[in-house]
């Protein structure tokens, strides 16, 4: 539970120490939170429990970290991140949401609409935008195409996504755990990926193209149907 009643003593402490808050009147910082002068916290944020922000990161705006470790300049806009790590040189949001028990290392950035949950993400790995990465490994310089999930619950079981250096996601892959992504290995877009791809390899998990010429003239009720409903 959030303690309102000191809010403004703590605020004022953290401005007196260096830390930038552009509008006190909408930021509320519990007080065991531990914030490193030239921090900068943005309208809207709220920081609880036992979070820790080292030097020049901003915080904000719109965004809640809870029980977490933050690195020196990085970045969380319109983020939540509850009892997780993160790293330096981080840049996450808008829209950015990390579960608990998450790593997220150096120099990652991780784009609007992402999911991350009990995983570890390393250094320089890109997640850009629409993505869920759950219960997952991913390595060094990994870079996923928008849309990617790791499937890691088949409705009684979690299992682990491995994802290890180098490798590329394509748009909309699905990969379904337990199932490693080798070094330097590629998927093409579109691919629900059920078994282990080897290093250096590319996947391709999807049915080939049919084109059915002259359908809609044959099937011309439906044409006339479609159109009705426009």
């Amino acid at each position: 539970m959030i303690n309102y009643e000191n809010r403004q003593t703590i605020i004022d402490n953290l401005i007196k120490s260096g830390v930038i808050i552009p509008c006190p009147d909408s930021v509320i910082i519990e007080e065991n939170a531990k914030i490193e002068k030239g921090v900068i916290i943005m309208p809207n944020t709220i920081i609880s429990g036992n979070t820790e922000i080292k030097a020049d990161s901003v915080i904000g705006p719109n965004s809640y970290i809870k029980n977490s470790k933050i690195g020196s300049k990085t970045t969380l806009n319109n983020t939540q991140c509850f009892d997780s790590e993160i790293g330096s040189n981080v840049s996450a949001g808008p829209f950015v949401h990390i579960r608990p028990d998450s790593k997220i290392n150096d120099n990652v950035h991780i784009g609007n609409f992402v999911e991350v949950k009990n995983s570890v993400i390393d250094d320089g790995s890109k997640l850009p935008h629409l993505l869920y990465v759950g219960d997952s490994v991913v390595g060094k310089n990994v870079n996923f195409g928008c849309g990617s999930i790791t499937v890691n619950y088949d409705g009684r079981n979690k299992s682990k996504t491995v994802i290890k250096d180098g490798a590329f996601i394509g748009c909309n892959t699905n990969l379904i755990a337990p199932v490693t992504v080798g070094e330097n290995a590629f998927t093409a877009a579109g691919s629900t990926i059920t078994e282990n791809v080897p290093d250096n390899s590319l996947s391709i998990a999807r049915a080939r193209q049919t084109n059915k010429n002259d359908w809609v003239n044959i099937k011309k009720p439906y044409k006339r149907q479609h159109q009705e409903i426009k």
